[in-house]
């Protein structure tokens, strides 16, 4: 049981002091009568109504988005639009996203209020896989795939960082322009492009194509997202 007033908060009908108000002039019902008590109790199984029109709660949300170049990966920010800007139908307004993107890459993100899950799908000891679609500025060769298999530094000389082993896929190998799959279990800051700087080679597009048992909707054009599906989210909390 919570609040009427925080039960219509959460999904995003205004702030507590906006929703009070709405209360007290007589705009909400719950089960079709007329409440002006913001410390009314409710629960999800109670029809809540907002001039007329039902609010129904929503204790947590999952949304798959194709994330386009352009945009940060963030929950907000004074300069550019962030991933949650392109999430207009949504009830929480309290989602983040699990993880991050950076501001030129595109692909999977998921978008959600679910701490727990963040933190099992981030967590370094549960090490979940991160497929990225990657174009490099050079000649990748099965040198190259050797030493993402055995993991290479992306640190120093002076303070080495090794990466794990990762799985790189080559899906076309030209003299300067290689196309690849690249399979990762970690999440360190830039990580992709540090491991092909690593072997002198830069990267020039990056594109997650999935995390964890999550795939990339084909379906989705940049910027578009979607719901996940009860499926989907099962799968996920058992990774």
């Amino acid at each position: 049981m919570m609040r009427l007033d925080k039960y219509l908060a959460d999904m995003g009908e205004g702030t507590r002091q906006e929703v009070k108000k709405y209360i007290r002039r007589g705009s909400v019902t719950v089960n079709g009568e007329q409440v002006r008590s913001p410390e009314r109790k409710v629960d999800e199984r109670d029809q809540v109504c907002l001039d007329g029109r039902k609010v129904s709660y929503a204790a947590e949300e999952y949304f798959m988005l194709n994330k386009p170049a352009g945009v940060v990966s963030a929950t907000e920010d004074k300069r550019d639009r962030t991933v949650l800007d392109l999430i207009q139908y949504k009830k929480r307004k309290d989602l983040f996203p699990v993880g991050r993107l950076d501001k030129d890459t595109e692909g999977l993100l998921l978008i959600t209020n679910d701490g727990a899950l963040s933190h099992r799908l981030l967590s370094p000891r549960h090490h979940v896989d991160k497929t990225y679609y990657v174009e490099v500025q050079g000649h990748v060769t099965e040198e190259t795939r050797a030493a993402f298999q055995r993991g290479v530094n992306i640190g120093t000389e002076e303070e080495p960082l090794v990466t794990m082993p990762a799985r790189l896929e080559i899906l076309e190998a030209g003299q300067s322009l290689s196309r690849v799959r690249l399979t990762i279990r970690e999440g360190k800051f830039h990580q992709v492009k540090r491991m092909f700087l690593s072997q002198g080679m830069e990267v020039t597009y990056l594109k997650r194509e999935s995390m964890g048992s999550l795939r990339l909707d084909d379906s989705l054009a940049p910027g578009e997202y979607r719901p996940l599906t009860e499926h989907e989210i099962k799968r996920l909390k058992e990774e």
